[in-house]
This record gives structure tokens, C-alpha cells and sequence, in this order.
């Protein structure tokens, strides 16, 4: 049906699909085919918790490094995600927050952690786009954002890494939460 749909043969289907299972975001089931991979709730803790100490070093090491034009990239990325929260845009709002979390990492100039870095953001994005989804916790990443860029703009390393870190572990907890509701597999499943 996949070869059909995207007018392909076997083969490049099946590259595809292992790179996908590669990334952790499909499981490939023996003689069955592939399905979307499900996280759980140890999966999200372990992962957010790698992420946000990933983030905590890039805070870090941007902070020691981050050039001026960067800091007015960032803060203009900021200023314009906040246009789409105050319109409710959720997904323009999602997108410029990830690219914010990406700038920050850039600024870090360390290519080992953004490749483990890139290596886990694919399979936990889904996730980390449902954990915005009530107004409360919305609000609040908004608020820690807010707090990101004004210890960027001071070029304090330490405030940075622990805001980023705090940011992640706020994330985990809405996004923990929404898998054991089932809010995540069921989005998931709708995709």
C-alpha cells in the first residue's frame, strides 16, 4: 500500500523503514511489517532526562560562545513565537520554539552533542508537541522561554543549563502524563 501511495518499489521502502526503525520512531515486527513506535512512560523519563542535560550543556557552552548576530537571531525567533501564542497558532508556535532550542545548540559549536542531540529530538518530537497542548502548560513554556532568553542575553551558563534543564523536566512530566492517559498513542495512531 506504501509502495502505492508514494509510487516507489520494495526496495527504497524498506531503507526508508530501517532508518525510521534506526531513529527509534517505528518498530519493525518480524514477517509483519512495521508499526509507529509506542513510548512508554520509562521511555519518555529516560529520554527527557538525556535531553535536558543535553540542553543544559548546549546552554552552557552557548553562553561562552554566542555571537551577537546569534543572540538577535534567537530573540527574534523568540519574539516572534510569541505572536503566534497570543494568536493560539499552535503549530507555528511549536515550530519556532524548536528552532530556538536548535539556535541554542548551534551556538554551542560542539558537533558530538548535536548529533546525540538530533539522534533523539525526532523520536520524542511528537511528543514534545502534544506536552503544549493545554493553555496551563502553554502558558508556562512560554514563561520558561522567557527566562531562557533573558540568561542568553546575560551570557549566564549556569542560569541557562539549570532553566534549560527545568524546561525539559516540566515537559517530561505533561508528556508522561499524556502517555499514560493514552493522549500520545492515540494521536500517534490518528497520524
Amino acid at each position: 500500500m506504501l509502495c502505492a501511495r508514494f509510487a516507489i518499489s520494495r526496495t527504497p521502502l524498506r531503507e526508508a523503514l530501517k532508518v525510521l526503525a534506526s531513529e527509534g520512531l517505528v518498530e519493525l515486527l518480524p514477517h509483519r511489517g512495521a508499526r509507529v513506535a509506542r513510548l512508554s512512560e520509562q521511555d519518555v523519563r529516560d529520554m527527557f532526562q538525556v535531553m535536558g542535560a543535553l540542553e543544559a550543556l548546549a546552554g552552557q557552552l552557548a553562553c561562552e560562545l554566542l555571537t551577537e548576530i546569534e543572540l538577535a537571531e534567537i530573540t527574534a525567533l523568540h519574539y516572534q513565537m510569541l505572536v503566534h501564542h497570543k494568536r493560539g497558532e499552535l503549530p507555528d508556535y511549536f515550530r519556532l520554539n524548536q528552532a530556538i532550542h536548535e539556535a541554542i545548540l548551534e551556538a554551542a559549536r560542539n558537533p558530538v552533542l548535536k548529533a546525540t542531540y538530533l539522534s533523539l529530538a525526532g523520536r520524542i518530537r511528537r511528543a514534545r508537541y502534544q506536552a503544549n497542548m493545554s493553555p496551563a502548560r502553554w502558558q508556562q513554556a512560554v514563561d520558561e522561554h522567557e527566562a531562557i532568553l533573558r540568561a542568553l542575553a546575560a551570557r549566564d551558563g549556569a542560569t541557562l543549563a539549570h532553566l534549560l534543564h527545568r524546561h525539559l523536566a516540566n515537559k517530561s512530566d505533561v508528556v508522561r502524563a499524556a502517555v499514560a492517559t493514552g493522549a500520545v498513542a492515540t494521536a500517534a495512531q490518528g497520524h
